[in-house]
């Protein structure tokens, strides 16, 4: 009998680990993820398939208990987005993985990194991925270190760059790094060479450069996004004024891409970023329907999303400087001083028509109350380097718990019942809101409604009661129009089903409708 292999996956709630680990089970493996963050897992579809493991790779005991048993490791955490001495805190984290496994006699390593130019005058971000390669390979555990550029997916940073910088402008000023060559890769074929390189002989301990099969300008890639979105190729003037840093608050202030994550991706664009040798072909056959082109990618992403099928984005990648911390429970909040605004309203829908509302605010569907003041909200953010209010919604419907909701992050969700959306924003101190169907006595239900905010100091103080006069505005009007939403729901549910009964076939001499001889 065949023993089965364990792979253990960090970086699993991120955008490629949480594509990857479905495909390691369905290819035969037993997974488990090391996460920071257990409660991020909690609504994934494969997490009763998996060992959870709790730590930080800046740990050494948690990676060394992570590590036993376990025959090949994925090594797919990066720092991009965070600030400080980020260098130091990738060195640590690859070091630990280094020692810990070469210790519990890991067979395999797998890092996924990033496709530079061989040159010493790389970003501070591509450096550090690099080095992180170079430790891994030098670990004494066979590595295999995957080198990619520009990622096409639903979901992916490169991807949501692309398209809202082409879908928002109709002639772009640019720098002049949209001359540069570029060869992105699909996600697809990014997770084909993960899967594959569990299985390379013992032998390989080297780094692969991996690309799609088109080497294209980031300007010939802004206009095949616009062919395959059905758009008018865009006018593009390469303007050497555009500086790295200002070509970066241009990316934040017209896209949903976060000044911090914007950086080091506009960073990492100053070279060409093409493969060098293609020595992966020599251990991992393409796949038999050969590579995907650039334009197949953005066809299969735009795809994806228009069917609300974006399974992991990098909207749910932490962002630097936004609170992580969990809202204290109400009995910790003696002593402490904190802000609430509470708003309930009776409404005669049903507690299912009124969660499908709050399940489904923001993004696109706005969020109940006074869009002028939430899109200055956002554009405010934006121009101290925040997340802004575009990040959207990973789907359209539904949410789970750590998925992103414009500059809220969901803290908790009891599906049917209750939600808890946890700020990003930069405000001075910490807030959350929080959103509650429940039965009403009698029929109908309550909708609740309860902003949270811990103030940092007199500017926290202050923050609150300047913003004051807007929340009879914004969280009131929030309420109502949640509630009336509720109740257009209910009645378009009741209006589709009496359409259904009345207009179906009926079953040969039945003389009813089909709701009724159901019954």
């Amino acid at each position: 009998m065949t023993t089965q292999r364990r792979v253990l996956v960090t970086g699993a709630t991120g955008y490629i680990g949480g594509r990857l680990v479905p495909l390691l089970l369905e290819a035969g493996y037993a997974v488990r993820v090391l996460v920071r963050t257990p409660q991020k897992l909690k609504d994934v579809p494969w997490v009763e398939q998996v060992e959870v493991a709790e730590g930080d790779l800046g740990d050494l005991a948690s990676v060394r208990s992570a590590v036993t048993g376990v025959d090949v490791l994925y090594y797919l955490v990066h720092s991009m987005g965070t600030r400080g001495d980020f260098e130091s805190t990738e060195r640590l984290a690859a070091t630990n993985v280094a020692t810990a496994a070469a210790a519990a006699g890991v067979s395999r390593i797998v890092y996924l990194g990033g496709l530079h130019p061989d040159t010493e005058e790389l970003s501070q971000h591509l450096r550090s991925r690099a080095e992180v390669g170079r430790i891994l390979v030098e670990s004494g555990v066979p590595t295999a270190a995957l080198q990619a550029g520009v990622v096409i997916g639903s979901g992916s940073t490169s991807f949501e760059m692309i398209r809202h910088l082409t879908d928002v402008l109709p002639y772009m000023p640019a720098p002049q790094w949209v001359r540069n060559k570029i060869q992105p890769i699909a996600v697809r074929d990014v997770l084909y060479y993960l899967v594959a390189s569990a299985e390379l002989p013992a032998d390989v301990n080297r780094t692969f450069d991996i690309g799609g099969p088109d080497v294209l300008r980031y300007g010939q890639m802004m206009n095949g996004y616009a062919l395959e979105a059905g758009l008018r190729q865009r006018p593009i003037a390469s303007l050497p004024v555009f500086t790295p840093w200002l070509a970066s608050q241009w990316v934040n202030l017209v896209t949903p891409i976060p000044r911090s994550l914007a950086v080091p991706i506009i960073a990492s664009l100053q070279n060409d970023c093409v493969v060098h040798e293609r020595d992966i072909d020599q251990y991992i056959p393409q796949p038999k329907e050969g590579l995907t082109g650039y334009r197949t990618a953005v066809r299969l992403a735009l795809g994806r999303m228009r069917d609300g099928d974006v399974e992991t984005s990098w909207r749910n990648a932490s962002i630097a400087g936004a609170s992580s911390n969990p809202l204290p429970s109400d009995p910790e909040w003696a002593g402490h001083l904190v802000y609430t605004d509470l708003k309930e309203k009776h409404t005669a829908a049903k507690p299912e028509a009124l969660w499908r509302v709050i399940e489904s605010i923001g993004g696109d569907n706005g969020w109940y109350s006074f869009p002028l003041a939430w899109a200055i909200r956002g554009w405010m953010d934006k121009l101290v380097g925040g997340v802004g209010l575009r990040r959207g919604r990973r789907n359209p419907d539904h949410l789970h718990t750590g998925d992103v909701l414009d500059f809220w992050r969901v803290e908790r969700i009891d599906t049917g019942r209750f939600l808890r959306l946890r700020a990003e924003m930069r405000v001075p101190g910490r807030a959350w809101l929080e959103m509650t169907a429940d039965p009403a006595p009698g029929g109908g239900s309550v909708y609740r409604q309860r902003a949270v905010f811990f103030p940092r100091g007199l500017g926290g103080r202050l923050y609150w009661f300047a913003i004051l006069p807007f929340h009879g505005v914004i969280f009131t009007g929030m309420a109502n129009r949640i509630t009336a939403a509720a109740v257009g729901e209910a009645a378009v549910e009741v209006a589709v089903t009496n359409a259904n009964a009345t207009t179906a076939p009926d079953a040969p001499g039945s003389g009813r409708p089909v709701a009724e001889r159901a019954a």
